[in-house]
């Protein structure tokens, strides 16, 4: 697989091109949804995108953890992690993709 990542930048430029909203408006567009993502994740809500997936935040508990170094145990802290779980669609088409790919070789 090659090592590339699709930035804000190229996403607004994909509504400019799909929609024709000015690349302001597009920009903003796309700012106005990654926000909203954010803001109700920090609420701690749930987002779920139809045929893309969810995305979560779960609280974890303290456990023990050991340094690979030293192999001392040290106390891993409460934290809460983002999860995303990807849709049965979205699995399919990468799924799919990935099965061209390889009769293609």
């Amino acid at each position: 697989m090659a090592d590339r990542t699709v930035t804000r930048a190229q996403l607004s430029e994909a509504v400019y091109q799909e929609v024709g909203l000015s690349r302001n408006e597009s920009s903003d567009l796309v700012e106005s949804v990654l926000d909203e993502v954010v803001d109700a994740l920090v609420r701690g809500e749930v987002v779920k995108i139809s045929s893309f997936g969810s995305f979560s935040v779960r609280q974890k508990g303290e456990r023990i953890g050991r340094n690979p170094k030293t192999g001392d145990e040290v106390p891993i802290l409460p934290r809460k992690v983002l999860v995303f779980r990807p849709s049965h669609v979205l699995k399919n088409r990468i799924n799919d993709a990935l099965s061209g790919e390889t009769k293609a070789s």
